[in-house]
C-alpha cells in the first residue's frame, strides 16, 4: 500500500538513456480525481485519458501513437499505464509500436514484433485481469472481427507499481466480475494440455488467493484487496505461461458482436461452463452467492442467423486456447450447432 509514491524514483532509470519525456496512459475513471496529485507528471511529460467505455481496437491504439508522436517528438523516456486492463493493455501496445514500424493490427498475433518497445510501467487500478503481468495486449480488430493479442516477450511490463490502495474505489460489481477474470484464467490453464509446473505453481497460489477473497464476507477489505492484486499478477503470469481454454475463445464472440466488456462475458460465459469446467463453475455459482453479484441475462435472445454465424466464427478462430483445452480436432467438438446451443445458455 502506497507504493505508487516510488514511481518517479522507478521513472529515472529510463531517463538515463537520453529521452526524458513520460506518457500517462490514465483510464477516464479518473479524469479529475487526486490521484493525478499522486503522479509525478513533469514538464516534459503528457497525460493522456483512455476512454474505456469499450475495449481496446487497433484502430484506436494507432491513434493513440499517432498523439504520443506528434506531441512528444520523440522524446519518450517511458510510457505509464493506469488503470485497468483495457488502459494497461492501451499503453503496452502503443510502447511497442513507437519503436516498431507498421499498425497495431500488423502484430496481432504470436511474436511478431521485432524490436523492443519503449520502457513501460503498469500500475493497475482494478484487480483481475492479470495484464500487468502477461505478455500480450488484447485488441478488438473490426475489419477482421477478431479479438486477439500482441502476444510477445516485449510486451511484458518492464515495472509494476502495485498499489492495493488503488482499488478501494472500485464499485462492487465490477470488482469481482474483474477479479473473476484471474480465477478463469488459472482453472483454464490447469485444465488444459499446455501444462508444466511453472504455470501450475502461479495458477494453484492464485486461486487459493481468490477463494480466500470471493468466499469471504468481504471481499473488498483492505487485506482481501492486497490479496487479490497478488493474485491477479499471479494469474496473469500462469497464463502467459501457458493458454486460456473454453471461456475466453466464448467471451471473444460476446464482445465482437456486442461488444461485451470482457470480465463481465467471461463471468457470462463461465455461468454456461457446466460441459467443460463443472466443479468449477458450480464454485464460481458459489462465489457469486455469496457476494450477491447479479449477472446479465438474456444476452443472447432473438438474434438473426447472422448473429449466430458471427458468434461462431469469432470464437472458433482462437485456435491455440481450443486445442489447448479440447485438442486439435475441437472444431468436431464446437460444431456450429453446439456453439449455439452453448451460447443460447447465456
Amino acid at each position: 500500500a502506497g507504493t505508487i509514491g516510488a514511481l518517479g524514483d522507478v521513472l529515472q532509470e529510463p531517463k538515463k538513456n537520453g529521452a526524458t519525456g513520460v506518457v500517462y496512459f490514465v483510464d477516464h475513471f479518473f479524469n479529475g480525481s487526486d490521484l493525478l496529485d499522486r503522479l509525478p507528471v513533469g514538464a516534459d511529460d503528457h497525460v493522456i485519458f483512455v476512454d474505456t467505455t469499450d475495449e481496446p481496437t487497433t484502430d484506436g491504439v494507432d491513434a493513440y501513437v499517432d498523439q504520443v508522436k506528434q506531441q512528444m517528438d520523440g522524446n519518450v523516456a517511458a510510457v505509464v499505464g493506469v488503470g485497468g486492463g483495457a488502459t494497461l493493455d492501451t499503453s503496452k501496445a502503443v510502447s511497442n509500436l513507437l519503436n516498431n514500424p507498421g499498425k497495431a493490427a500488423d502484430y496481432q498475433g504470436w511474436d511478431l514484433l521485432p524490436n523492443p518497445g519503449v520502457f513501460k510501467v503498469g500500475i493497475p487500478t482494478l484487480s483481475g485481469t492479470g495484464a500487468e503481468g502477461s505478455r500480450t495486449s488484447v485488441m478488438m480488430n473490426q475489419e477482421k472481427n477478431l479479438k486477439l493479442g500482441m502476444n510477445s516477450d516485449y510486451t511484458v511490463f518492464d515495472r509494476l507499481v502495485l498499489d492495493p490502495d488503488l482499488t478501494a474505489s472500485v464499485p462492487r460489481d465490477q470488482y469481482f466480475y474483474t477479479g473473476m477474470d484471474t480465477y478463469i484464467h488459472c482453472i483454464e490453464s490447469l485444465a488444459g494440455s499446455y501444462k508444466h509446473a511453472m504455470a501450475d505453481a502461479y495458477s494453484h497460489q492464485a486461486l487459493s488467493l481468490c477463494r480466500d477473497v470471493f468466499l469471504s464476507d468481504d471481499m473488498q477489505s483492505q487485506e482481501n484487496r492486497e490479496k487479490l492484486m497478488i493474485a491477479s499478477y499471479m494469474g496473469g503470469s500462469a497464463i502467459g505461461n501457458s493458454f486460456v481454454g473454453v471461456v475466453h475463445p466464448f467471451s471473444a464472440g460476446l464482445s465482437m458482436v456486442f461488444h461485451t466488456h470482457h470480465c463481465v462475458g467471461n463471468c457470462i460465459v463461465m455461468n454456461a461452463m457446466d460441459d467443460f469446467y463443472a466443479t468449477e463453475v458450480k464454485e464460481f455459482r458459489q462465489m457469486m452467492e455469496r457476494q450477491d453479484i447479479p449477472l446479465p441475462e438474456n444476452v443472447c435472445g432473438n438474434l438473426t442467423n447472422a448473429q449466430w454465424q458471427d458468434l461462431y466464427d469469432s470464437t472458433v478462430v482462437h485456435e491455440k486456447p481450443l486445442i489447448n483445452a479440447l485438442g486439435d480436432d475441437f472444431k468436431s467438438i464446437l460444431t456450429p450447432d453446439r456453439v449455439r446451443e452453448i451460447f443460447a445458455r447465456m
